[in-house]
């Protein structure tokens, strides 16, 4: 079952609100946002440029079966197949799947060990203090942040365009694994985003979209964390999309000061959650505090 759901949002250039006395917790595919920043940070894209290129060889091809059968979310490779820095990260961060978050870390610091170690040292340096990754994927339930510290992270993921752009995208066509799908519940609503979702995590979100409040156009990024219960993907992803668009459409009626009902986790495809969600509170005029 999902621990309680919380959430952080910030509107513009304000000030961030979370749910208060966050405790870290379990963020399944959440994590992969870190890994692409620091995958981004390493090896910058800009434009239409497609980065380094991997060769896919037998152990990685042989991993991504492994991981199949233990119903990890894995993206198709054969040994010898070819793919590009960007390819790596649409599959990554649109799919989500765990075996590219696997080759990505030994690209970038050649060894899975090491690429964690920056990780929490790069988590450290931005201030996210209630984090502790310990994979790259997300898959290990170990792997702990809070809505508040997972925010600071996408919004410094979105300063990167191709970031941007591919967590945008409804779906990407990787040469072996053929068209896949984005899992996020809301990107044909203009929310775009990045997903995680098990059963220890619940359904997650990081999105960014836009509102009108007051006549002005304001971008609203948010992440909401512990949606539904059990284990069914759909479910869990259907939760936290619905909670999403609850946080959002709670500022959207006005820019004064406003408690904001932090989403309960959301009822998941076994019945009823009863959980309480947690407040916020967003107040006008506040200095400006960039996650």
């Amino acid at each position: 079952m999902a621990a309680a759901g919380a959430a952080a949002l910030v509107l513009g250039h304000g000030r961030p609100a979370a749910s208060p006395h966050e405790q870290p917790v379990p963020i399944a595919s959440l994590a992969k946002v870190m890994t692409a920043y620091l995958t981004l940070e390493r090896y910058p894209l800009s434009g239409a440029q497609d980065g380094f290129t991997i060769t896919v060889t037998a152990a990685e091809a042989l991993a991504e079966a492994q991981d199949a059968d233990q119903d990890q979310s894995v993206v198709a490779v054969r040994p010898g197949e070819q793919l590009t820095e960007r390819q790596l990260l649409e599959a990554l961060l649109i799919p989500s799947d765990n075996n590219i978050a696997r080759m990505l870390a030994a690209q970038v610091a050649g060894s899975e060990t090491r690429f964690v170690a920056e990780m929490n040292a790069e988590a450290r340096a931005l201030g996210m203090d209630h984090t502790v990754y310990t994979d790259p994927s997300g898959f290990d339930p170990a792997t702990l942040s809070t809505a508040a510290d997972e925010l600071r992270i996408f919004e410094r993921a979105m300063r990167f365009p191709v970031f941007r752009q591919i967590v945008s995208m409804p779906s990407v066509t990787l040469p072996v694994a053929g068209t896949l799908t984005n899992f996020n519940p809301l990107v044909a609503e203009g929310y775009a985003g990045k997903t995680g979702s098990d059963s220890a995590a619940g359904g997650c979100l990081a999105f960014i979209t836009h509102v009108t409040i007051g006549g002005r156009r304001l971008t609203a990024s948010g992440v909401v964390l512990g949606q539904g219960e059990g284990s069914d993907t759909s479910g869990l992803l259907a939760a936290a999309g619905q909670a999403a668009r609850q946080l959002v459409e709670s500022v959207a009626p006005g820019i004064g000061v406003s408690a904001i009902a932090a989403p309960a986790a959301a009822p998941g495809p076994r019945g009823n959650d009863r959980r309480r969600g947690r407040a916020l509170l967003l107040g006008p005029g506040r200095a400006p505090a960039r996650p």
